[in-house]
């Protein structure tokens, strides 16, 4: 009896808790993401190319006593970089942001980054026809 009210009182404090499902919150960016693995339906022109890179130091979790136990950027840094990418690609008057890539590398004090894409301007729609 006693592991069967154990087990309902379980039950009932879980279904107090929703679950947090980080990836299901996208982020709202000012134009248009397409990764390079991606492509828009619409027809588009090409603008210019964009870059954004940098260094940041290495945080406490990633080393222990001079051990490496991570590499990389976390989401959220990754999500800045893309901000800041599609935020130049809005001062440009973009649509969208296209063959959008991520690449980076550790060294023993820094995470660095590279983020590209294409800045595009969608193509009107009497233009299709044309």
């Amino acid at each position: 009896m006693k592991n069967v009210c154990l087990l309902l009182m379980t039950l009932v404090l879980a279904g107090c808790f929703k679950p947090m499902i980080y990836l299901q919150n996208q982020p709202n960016y000012p134009v248009d993401v397409f990764y390079e693995n991606q492509r828009p339906e619409r027809p588009f022109e090409p603008l210019q190319d964009l870059e954004t890179k940098g260094e940041v130091p290495l945080d406490e979790r990633q080393t222990v006593n001079k051990r490496m136990l991570s590499r990389g950027n976390d989401m959220q840094q990754k999500e800045m970089l893309l901000a800041r990418l599609t935020m130049q690609a809005k001062k440009l008057g973009a649509d969208a942001l296209v063959a959008v890539r991520y690449s980076y590398y550790t060294s023993m004090t820094n995470n660095g980054y590279i983020m590209t894409g294409l800045a595009v301007k969608y193509k009107k729609e009497h233009e299709n026809g044309q």
